[in-house]
């Protein structure tokens, strides 16, 4: 018995690895996620089927139910798949769902898969650090565990580059709290649906982002990189 923890990759259903496809493809079972592409499940035609997404104000799985869908299907099948979008341990709750296997015993292969966080900006040739501009970069939540007793995102981060990921439902309440720290006149790029025909770029300031008409999924960048971004549009 194994259950195969699986990044299915930023949007673009071929943007998954070799490894993750072959593991689809003997899967008995695969429990996915909203944002692992359905295209991918093609992989998989004669698998069961089990659909545990969540987005904003609409669980279908709280994340213990879904760690004892795992356990209970990786009990009964050889080969178990678990798809989530972009990388599991990139604000994915692979960890959790590693741990709630590991104490029954159960065996997990961990897959990679390509993050949104660095994934969706190189697709729009949008690099996240380059010379003389940005040595270094963030990726942060843009929406904490609201149960917290205490948020641990404080917003005055260092690297010359951050990426927000999930932070489209809270954006001016983040960007408000970031430029306490950066210039209002702060670059940034919005990447709304990243990868897919859907696709949309929005740029602004830091300032007048939160005014922008922006719908999740969806990531910013902030930071100088964005200039470089827009000088390489114009070639």
């Amino acid at each position: 018995m194994v259950v195969h923890l699986i990044g299915a990759g930023p949007g673009d259903p071929e943007l998954i690895t070799l490894k993750a496809v072959k593991a689809l493809k003997k899967a008995e079972v695969v429990i996915y996620d909203r944002l692992a592409n359905e295209e991918i499940l093609k992989h998989s035609p004669n698998a069961k089927l089990i659909y545990v997404g969540k987005k904003a104000g609409e669980h279908s799985k709280s994340q213990n139910e879904i760690n004892k869908i795992l356990v209970d299907e990786a009990k009964k099948y050889q080969e178990v798949v678990r798809l989530k979008g972009g990388d599991p341990f990139v604000f994915g709750r692979g960890g959790e769902e590693v741990l709630a296997l590991q104490n029954e015993d159960l065996e997990v292969d961990m897959i990679p898969g390509v993050t949104s966080a660095i994934g969706v900006p190189t697709t729009i040739g949008l690099p996240v650090t380059h010379r003389a501009v940005a040595t270094s970069f963030t990726v942060v939540t843009g929406h904490e565990d609201p149960t917290k007793k205490e948020k641990q995102v404080k917003w005055d981060y260092t690297a010359d580059t951050v990426v927000v990921l999930m932070g489209i439902g809270n954006i001016k309440e983040n960007t408000m709290e970031m430029m306490k720290y950066r210039d209002p006149k702060t670059p940034v790029c919005v990447i709304e649906k990243g990868t897919t025909p859907d696709e949309r770029i929005i740029t602004g300031t830091l300032e007048n982002i939160s005014q922008k008409d922006i719908n999740p999924p969806a990531l910013l960048v902030v930071g100088n990189v964005v200039d470089v971004y827009q000088e390489m549009k114009k070639k």
